[in-house]
């Protein structure tokens, strides 16, 4: 007999009763008991059903699942995006989903916050990665590479709070454009610039404005304002946040939540609601206080030549130079610049505001940051805002009413007849070896109206249909879905005949 303590619930319950049970009575003790054992048991069993029941299948917040229409969207935009970077003549990259945690930490400012952490495996400490500049930077110093200009499309991750309907998410798509290397000054920085302007009229999203600014234009309005270095960064951060919300707003952060002297604000609040083309870097060179330090000046200096190379590139009056462009990651160190589009009163109505759609800048000394030495590669990037461009185009589509293929299937296999599948199996197969993108139905004996209505619902043009008098003649009928014409092909012409039709097409 196994020990007292080992004893099976309903057995340790029975020996129990018997040791309170007068001989030919039924102790009150031992009902109560055994109702008690017995509704534990009860529970035990539904408790697993119960949780079961209550199970909601969902997606993670934040994150989401893309249809098979949703995804024909984004490739879209996609090769729209790649096809651009590739004609600038880069080289496409691709780095871990994570890295190891010291690799990412004290490059971001406040935002290292929103850094997602594994939990140790092995005895690394890692992280998902927040962007795709930090890993590249990474890659260039880990292989001490001087040069490079690349491209890299990747899922990041931030623990921010999500604004689905913006095209804001936990985890999202990244399109980055870097040149890495030492070369002249703003060159490698306007065609950036002329990517974006590029990018964003090939996607046909309307009217847009690219907002140009510098750190050191920034840092050194930050000081001939007053701002003590110790609070660069946080002020930073307070201006970065202009466009969101109101000026008002933003000095009432400065002033109230990070101990800034009023006047300081308010000599700051001069600076950073202005804005315009080169005519503005022109005024900003003659400003009595801002043209008083050196980091300033430096930052103007290259401000006025960017502007000149834009204007041959076509793309000037695209560009607004705003000192309220702040981009509040750390790791930026001179120019910055953020693409959003504008709308009209009608638009804003039937719309919705995404923030920026790409954004960029100029950051010389990441890649320092990695290793002892010191490994120093002077970088400039950008990168598309592939989720809030989505959202858009989606919305729009969804307005519009427009269909979307979800194949790109070109010839469907059909017959009238019974008993017909090894022969169409064997054309469909000549034509997979031609490369011609074909299907048929799943049935040994589907009928014809359901075959070719399966071709009007997912769009396919062509129908090729096989049966007792195709075979015996030797030919095939060619059928356009679109136009219901048909046409009897000899056998062995009609990989060829399908081609010529799908070219002309």
């Amino acid at each position: 007999m196994p020990p007292f303590g080992l004893l099976p619930m309903r057995a340790w319950a029975s020996l129990f009763s018997q040791v309170l049970r007068p001989s030919g009575l039924v102790c009150v003790r031992e009902v109560h008991f055994q109702s008690q054992v017995s509704e534990a048991v009860l529970t035990s069993q539904l408790k697993p059903h119960q949780e079961k029941s209550n199970f909601i299948i969902k997606t993670p917040k934040g994150t989401r699942d893309l249809s098979p229409q949703q995804m024909v969207v984004r490739e879209k935009i996609l090769d729209m995006v790649v096809g651009c970077f590739k004609r600038h003549g880069a080289k496409r990259l691709d780095t871990p989903a994570f890295e190891l945690k010291e690799m990412l930490t004290e490059k971001y400012g406040e935002d290292s916050g929103l850094i997602y952490d594994l939990k140790d495996q092995g005895g690394e400490l890692l992280s998902l990665r927040y962007d795709l500049t930090v890993p590249f930077a990474r890659y260039l110093a880990m292989y001490k590479v001087k040069k490079m200009k690349r491209y890299q499309v990747g899922k990041v991750w931030r623990r921010e709070s999500p604004t689905i309907v913006q095209g804001r998410y936990r985890e999202f798509c990244q399109c980055d454009f870097d040149i890495a290397g030492q070369f002249d000054p703003m060159i490698p920085d306007a065609e950036c610039l002329k990517i974006m302007c590029e990018i964003l009229s090939g996607l046909q999203l309307g009217d847009f404005l690219i907002k140009v600014n510098d750190r050191r234009i920034l840092d050194g309005m930050l000081a001939v304002c007053g701002v003590p270095e110790s609070k660069f960064h946080a002020i930073c951060s307070s201006i970065d946040k202009l466009g969101k919300i109101s000026w008002n707003d933003v000095r009432h952060e400065m002033v109230a939540k990070k101990g800034l002297a009023p006047e300081v604000a308010d000599r700051i609040g001069d600076y950073v609601q202005c804005h315009g083309g080169v005519s503005l870097v022109e005024e900003m060179f003659q400003d009595s206080r801002l043209s008083q330090n050196k980091q300033a000046l430096e930052g103007l200096g290259d401000l006025k030549l960017l502007f000149e190379y834009l204007t041959l590139f076509g793309i000037a009056e695209k560009i607004s130079f705003d000192l309220s462009l702040a981009r509040g990651l750390d790791y930026y160190t001179g120019v910055i610049y953020e693409a959003v589009l504008l709308q009209t009163p009608a638009q804003a109505e039937e719309s919705f505001n995404v923030g920026s759609v790409a954004a960029g800048g100029r950051y010389d000394g990441l890649v320092g940051m990695f290793g002892p030495r010191g490994h120093k590669v002077p970088c400039v990037g950008l990168s598309i805002g592939v989720e809030r461009i989505f959202a858009i185009v989606e919305q729009r589509m969804k307005t519009s009413g427009q269909k979307i293929r979800t194949t790109e299937t070109q010839v469907f296999v059909a017959t009238p007849q019974k008993n017909f599948l090894h022969e169409r199996l064997k054309l469909i197969s000549e034509l997979w070896d031609a490369g011609i993108k074909a299907e048929l139905l799943y049935k040994n004996n589907p009928k014809l109206l359901t075959q070719l209505h399966y071709c009007e619902q997912m769009g396919i043009p062509l129908v090729v249909i096989i049966g007792e008098q195709e075979l015996k003649e030797g030919v095939i009928k060619l059928r356009s879905v679109a136009s219901r014409e048909e046409v009897a092909i000899k056998r062995e012409n009609l990989v060829a005949e399908i081609q010529k039709t799908l070219s002309e097409s």
